[in-house]
């Protein structure tokens, strides 16, 4: 992996010159502005602070695009990574967050070493597209306070918009305005002009203009933004336990599950889009070494991020110092505009948030499988989403996952058993009939033949009962178990017991090896085995081909 990382180097840096170092500085400039808004707002909805956002989006900045898989990769803070650590910060605290980052890093580390990068491939799309918009969901609920200017109480996104019912639901009405001010830039702001000036940076800036003339009362504010990397509020050792971890477990296999997720999605999206080769298992290490990190600086989890990957690749990125670049970027801002970023409205940053989360969902493929009636992919759709919202992601995906699989086991139970009775007068009107076929019948079987769906090519064969010979074609399967083929052989000698035969034919390699395997055919046995219909009419008594028994 360590050779395969260098050569990926080599081939990045090859030719590079003052030309490419001037188009890696513009686009990390470009995506610093997008990141800057967004670093302080998913820094708040984490349930830390805006200056924990922006410290994370700065160590992953530099540290994970310095490592990552590919030289595209932008790494921060994630409107999908703030929705689950919200709850995980109301459960087990800031600190607790810290380690939950921690142990997550570890874990996207082991993977990344151990090779699972393709494990994200077995995740249907219908479930990434649900826990998608179930984050999206928990996104816009965790803003409503900072909004609206209300107060909740309760651990989860539900529990506050429940509490609502019992505290009173009381909008401040400036609060409001700043926040709708921000969600109407970014809704109206020419898509031609977002590639230069990003809509939500546009957007916070008018609204703190605004708060900075008016000075209204009772509209909160991001508060102070230490001009340091070493926030005062960073990982501890102190009162960690080893009940504490049993704890922590379950949130930090969360956590490095999305991680994961959204930094190889990120990746396959982005290469396809920038034509270049993307490593799953060393952007595994890289995110992994990131979020070790990253809790020493007060950081919280980062990941992959696709909305500002794409924007470094529309910007001309050439290489992975697109991404250092953008994070120093940021430190500057941190150090010379920290005074200006203290005054931001919270309700600029929410309304930021609303807007992120609705741009978030993948409409186009909800769209998609609404409109063409995916009974299947609407089902896993709706359960992953609505079971993200009200568990959490890592028990979200494992009920999408199950569900998909018994999706996947209903529709390969699917099989088709069609038959034809063989025509003695015109094949042998056509010199294409052998002797000792007067009574016979072909069973064309498609479909994988399996336990769950033998019963049904058993309930054809049982119809057919009145012909002295069944040909099985099992051309059109693929595959086929023990069992169906221990049912199958135990058919075939009842057959054999009324003076009848079974005749199969067609197998593929795979087929011949479970019959091989299962010893029904030949002496003995009611049924037989020959290559094709054909061989089996044409013969002038019974074609029988010798499938050696194998252990």
């Amino acid at each position: 992996m360590i050779k395969n990382f260098a050569k990926m180097l080599r081939a990045e840096f090859s030719g590079y010159n003052a030309s490419k170092l001037i188009k890696d500085l513009l686009a990390g400039l470009t995506v610093a502005a997008v990141a800057l808004p967004l670093a302080l707002a998913f820094g708040v909805a984490s349930g830390a602070t805006a200056a924990s956002g922006l410290v994370t989006a700065i160590i992953a900045g530099i540290v994970i695009s310095a490592l990552s898989g590919a030289s595209f990769q932008i790494s921060g803070p994630t409107g999908a990574m703030s929705a689950v650590l919200i709850g995980i910060a109301s459960t087990v605290g800031l600190n607790g967050v810290f380690w939950v980052c921690f142990i997550a890093g570890i874990l996207l580390l082991v993977c990344g070493i151990f090779k699972m990068g393709g494990l994200v491939k077995l995740i249907p799309r219908p479930v990434i597209t649900g826990f998608t918009s179930g984050i999206a969901v928990i996104i816009a609920l965790g803003q409503v306070d900072n909004f609206f200017g209300t107060a909740s109480e309760g651990e989860s996104a539900i529990a506050k918009l429940i509490s609502y019912g019992t505290l009173g639901f009381k909008p401040h009405l400036w609060t409001v305005i700043l926040g709708l001010i921000v969600v109407a830039i970014m809704i109206i702001w020419p898509k031609k002009w977002n590639a230069r000036v990003p809509s939500s940076l546009v957007g916070i800036i008018v609204a703190t203009v605004i708060y900075v003339i008016f000075r209204f009362d009772g509209v909160a504010t991001v508060g102070e933004i230490p001009k340091t990397l070493f926030l005062s509020e960073r990982l501890s050792f102190s009162g960690f336990s080893f009940d504490m971890l049993k704890t922590l477990i379950s949130p930090a296999l969360t956590v490095a599950a999305l991680g994961m997720i959204e930094s190889l999605l990120c990746g396959a999206s982005a290469s396809r889009m920038k034509n270049e080769p993307f490593d799953a298992n060393i952007e595994l290490i890289g995110q992994g070494i990131g979020n070790v990190l990253l809790p020493f600086f007060g950081g919280v989890p980062a990941t992959a991020a696709i909305a500002r990957t794409s924007v470094a690749i529309k910007s001309g990125a050439q290489t992975r110092l697109t991404g250092i670049f953008h994070a120093l970027w940021l430190l500057a801002a941190m150090f010379l505009l920290g005074n200006v970023m203290a005054l931001v409205p919270m309700p600029a940053l929410a309304g930021v948030l609303m807007v992120t989360a609705w741009r978030m969902n993948e409409w186009h493929a909800i769209k998609y499988i609404f409109k063409k009636k995916f009974i299947g992919a609407i089902l896993q759709f709706l359960i992953t989403m609505i079971a993200t919202v009200v568990f959490d992601l890592t028990i979200a995906i494992i009920i999408g996952i199950i569900f998909s699989l018994m999706v996947f086991v209903k529709n390969a139970a699917h099989l088709e058993a069609a038959s034809a009775e063989v025509s003695r007068e015109r094949l042998l009107a056509r010199g294409e009939l052998g002797a000792g076929h007067d009574n016979s019948v072909v069973v064309y079987v498609t479909g994988d033949v399996f336990f769950a769906n033998i019963g049904k090519l058993t309930a054809k064969l049982d119809t057919l009962s009145g012909y002295d010979e069944i040909i099985i074609s099992l051309r059109g399967v693929p595959d086929i178990d023990i069992t169906s083929v221990e049912t199958l052989g135990e058919y075939a000698d009842e057959f054999a017991k009324c003076g009848k035969r079974i005749i199969f034919c067609g197998m593929s390699d795979t087929v011949k090896k479970v019959f091989g395997k299962s010893g029904i055919l030949g002496d003995g046995h009611g049924a037989s085995a020959c290559a094709t219909i054909d061989s089996v009419l044409l013969d002038n008594t019974v074609c029988v081909e010798q499938i050696p028994v194998t252990k």
